[in-house]
């Protein structure tokens, strides 16, 4: 057996042109590789309704000498994430706080650095365009990109609204909130090593619905290039336990500057409801304090209201 297989990359690679049960194990796989790893075939058939030799016929497809390499390179897969702290610990064991700190924004700079080098302007100009004449927008974005999609998915429902955030555990309900998307619509999905099935998924279904679909990923080799014409490329690996989000960050930052740019006045107007609506409706409650000359601006008005009510008392 080779011992440097990846093996989730391997299904990765393969996953488009997979038949729709051998794309039920990859997903059942990556979803759930600890409890995969130490099942038979027969196992997992049971678990997805289907028979043991499309197990069998699903690790062969990877070019593997059937189900038992497949398990074994699972396994490997397996142990190498979890050796994670490991490495961690090879890096910095023997580093001060201050050293770790260093190292760590040193090389989240470069992370940047290096994604301003490899993006594409003429990529980001059009993802730009679709975005802004889309009907709706999708964002997904899972496990740790979530606040990804959450930090664009705010901010592009203040500049333009018609914006959905796909959040779900499931790929039932996944599905059935973009029941309705088509060929007038957009979706963004997010996704760095290691990928969502759930993701991929999501994009696969907007591809077959005609749908605009835009990837921030980290390389030309991402699965979610199969299925986005519009890839945005950033630099998210590290030696950690966590993944560096800081380049996808900026990458999102640059999008939402950009949108602002090109629609000012419609971004205006939002802001001024928006302004106007938390003027009628959070009257009993500041939520923000803003400083102006190192004084706290609190609402005295009110202040002076309640201090009244309470000398009545």
């Amino acid at each position: 057996m080779d011992t440097n297989i990846d093996i989730i990359k391997l299904i990765d690679n393969k996953y488009m042109k997979m038949s729709k049960s051998h794309k039920a194990i990859a997903s059942f796989v990556k979803e759930h590789y600890d409890q995969a790893a130490f099942m038979t075939a027969a196992q997992i058939g049971e678990e997805l309704g289907i028979s043991e030799s499309t197990v069998v016929r699903f690790a062969s497809s990877l070019g593997l000498k059937g189900f038992p390499e497949f398990q074994k390179s699972l396994a490997v897969w397996v142990k190498s994430k979890l050796n994670t702290v490991s490495k961690v610990g090879a890096k910095y064991g023997s580093s001060s706080q201050s050293e770790v700190l260093k190292s760590v924004l040193e090389g989240d700079r470069e992370k940047i650095e290096d994604t301003l080098g490899s993006i594409d302007p003429d990529i980001f100009e059009m993802a730009v365009d679709i975005i802004l004449k889309s009907r709706t927008i999708y964002v997904v974005g899972l496990r740790s990109c979530a606040p990804l999609a959450d930090f664009l998915a705010f901010y592009l429902n203040m500049i333009r609204g018609n914006v959905v955030l796909l959040k779900t555990t499931s790929v039932t309900e996944l599905f059935e909130q973009m029941i309705r998307v088509n060929d007038e619509d957009c979706v963004i999905g997010i996704s760095f090593p290691r990928y969502s099935m759930r993701t991929l998924k999501a994009m696969e279904f907007a591809s077959d619905r005609n749908a605009k679909v835009i990837s921030l990923t980290d390389s030309e080799h991402s699965p979610m290039c199969l299925y986005s014409y519009c890839n945005l490329y950033a630099r998210s690996d590290m030696v950690s336990i966590v993944d560096s989000l800081v380049a996808p960050l900026s990458v999102i930052n640059a999008l939402v500057v950009a949108l602002c740019l090109k629609t000012p006045d419609s971004v205006k107007h939002n802001l001024e409801m928006l302004e106007e609506t938390w003027g009628n409706y959070q009257v009993y409650l500041n939520d923000e304090i803003n400083f102006i000359d190192d004084e706290p601006m609190l609402d005295y008005s009110l202040t002076r209201d309640l201090m009244g009510k309470e000398g009545e008392n």
